[in-house]
């Protein structure tokens, strides 16, 4: 469903079309810590959906807080 905290729904399009096709990479985080994305479509190849995987991965890991102690990611 659209939603306004998700930017579905929004009335600044040119602004958001712009962040699409550079790349923008969204996620979302359940309460038990599991993390859901998108890494590609059945249309694309295995290197294409191994690149995305692997740009999603590297991501997370920059996004680490510093303050952030022990295993930040056990499964992949």
């Amino acid at each position: 469903m659209p939603n306004p905290k998700t930017g579905t729904v929004t009335f600044e399009v040119e602004s958001v079309i712009k962040n699409i096709k550079a790349g923008q990479v969204e996620f979302r985080a359940d309460k038990l810590g599991n993390l859901q994305s998108a890494v590609g479509k059945v249309s694309f190849d295995g290197d294409k959906i191994h690149d995305n995987a692997n740009e999603l991965l590297q991501t997370l890991i920059k996004m680490k807080p510093s303050s952030s102690k022990g295993i930040y990611l056990q499964k992949f």
